[in-house]
């Protein structure tokens, strides 16, 4: 029997371990593994709305399986990481936003969810630290507090049909919570627009200071008040070299709600309150009429300091 060498393939070469951490292709480079926290906000959406149940069980219909899924995301899933909260309080307000906005007492406005300045793609991975769980539209946690309340309400109507949905929890949200917060975030809105009221993280260290309480009140009285008018404040022109006061941040000031008066109240030092503008209103006053009134004496309180 003749062998012709040439003919037979040669024999692979032997396996020999190097440092060298080479991934052969068509992987050029290593790419850490995805986890639950990590994976594109759309497919972790879709993963939350796969839980809820589609078909009854023996001894509840699917619509009381559903709702104790709604509890379970509000006490329970959305408490794991920052990307579960994020997706679980995409459902939950998606979810009760129509019940939340049949609740708004007239001639209230509500807007819970301003459109954000710079879309994210949500097809893209998310990094956990990157994600912020707070927002600066106060309403939002209003219904945050709804939806907290609501979730409850609705497991133990299922579960007994003794309990009864009490009318005055939902009280002194929409009569106190809900147009309070809706008129912080209007005046923050024509604050910014009139340059009186700063939002970014960085303001002017003049406008920070002010806010920390480090403003002297006038020498007549701490809070300026008027009464509602119609007509527009008039202001001066100002001279070339007269400076613009600085504003005031957001983040210091809060609203003081009631039927007849409102107020705006910024945190001085030592973490306490005072009013620094107050007017009234008539019960049936639009917030955006009294947000502007606001604004305008704030604008004049800068000019008087």
């Amino acid at each position: 029997m003749i062998l012709d060498e040439k003919s037979m393939p040669q024999p692979p070469p032997p396996y020999l371990s190097t440092e060298r951490n080479d991934i052969p292709p068509p992987f050029p480079h290593c790419r850490p593994a995805m986890t639950l926290s990590t994976l594109p906000a759309h497919l972790l959406l879709q993963i939350v709305h796969m839980t809820f149940p589609q078909t009854p069980a023996f001894d509840e219909g699917r619509l009381e399986r559903q709702r104790k899924t709604l509890y379970w995301l509000s006490v329970g899933l959305r408490l794991v990481n920052r990307a579960l909260y994020t997706a679980c309080m995409h459902v939950l307000r998606s979810t009760y936003l129509p019940a939340y906005d049949s609740l708004i007492r007239s001639p209230y406005s509500s807007d819970p969810f301003p459109l954000p300045p710079t879309p994210q793609s949500s097809y893209a991975p998310v990094s956990p630290t990157s994600l912020r769980l707070g927002t600066i539209q106060r309403e939002t946690a209003t219904l945050d507090l709804f939806i907290a309340l609501k979730v409850r309400e609705d497991v133990w109507a299922d579960d007994s049909e003794l309990h009864l949905e009490r009318d005055e929890s939902f009280k002194d949200l929409f009569d106190l919570a809900q147009p309070r917060s809706r008129l912080e975030d209007l005046v923050r809105v024509y604050g910014v627009r009139e340059g009186v009221v700063s939002v970014s993280a960085t303001a002017p260290s003049q406008g920070a200071g002010a806010g920390a309480g480090s403003v002297s009140p006038s020498p007549t009285s701490s809070v300026f008040r008027t009464a509602p008018s119609p007509v527009r404040a008039s202001h001066p022109k100002n001279s070339v070299c007269s400076l613009k006061p600085a504003p005031i941040a957001f983040s210091t000031l809060s609203v003081s709600f009631s039927p007849r008066r409102v107020g705006l109240q910024m945190i001085a030092a030592g973490k306490t309150k005072r009013t620094i503008v107050e007017t009234e209103r008539t019960r049936d006053e639009r917030l955006e009429s009294t947000a502007k009134r606001l604004v305008r004496l704030l604008a004049t309180w800068l000019d008087e300091r």
